[in-house]
């Protein structure tokens, strides 16, 4: 696509938009302290595995259940543990998940990777105003221990 230099426009040049970025969708509080990011987790998967949920080998590569990714300085004042069970929740819906500890993750910040597509009940559900494109990548959320093993 576009591969002749082409676009779709009437004199066939691409058109770029700039614009001043905007602040998050929906800001943390007092109810929902974290702010959850999502995005590619693995190289074995990209999208919400519309494409390569597919692939036998690639879904081999990768955690059948959902995890979640946490700064250490987070963790320990709530008691959570690598590899517990948490409690993810937002204003649209809530998913259990394992816990990941690292530093690659910033305090105040959580990580779930997009192919696991229960991520999304959690986001906020905007949409660019050009592409549409949904604006699944970031929302305020809490998270707390539960009792599942």
């Amino acid at each position: 696509m576009f591969e002749d230099g082409l676009f779709y426009h009437s004199d066939k040049k691409a058109r770029f938009l700039f614009e001043t970025p905007r602040a998050v969708p929906e800001l943390t509080d007092k109810e929902y302290p974290f702010v959850l990011l999502t995005g590619r987790g693995t190289s074995s998967q990209w999208h919400t595995q519309t494409r390569t949920g597919k692939c036998a080998v690639l879904k081999k590569l990768y955690p059948d259940h959902i995890y979640v990714e946490m700064n250490p300085l987070d963790a320990e004042p709530l008691g959570i543990e690598a590899n517990q069970k948490v409690l993810i929740a937002s204003k649209r819906g809530q998913v259990t998940a394992t816990v990941f500890i690292t530093n690659r993750v910033q305090a105040g910040q959580l990580f779930i990777p997009m192919h696991y597509s229960v991520a999304n009940e959690l986001t906020f559900p905007g949409f660019d105003p050009y592409s549409r494109q949904p604006a699944y990548k970031a929302c305020a959320v809490s998270v707390q221990k539960t009792n599942i093993p």
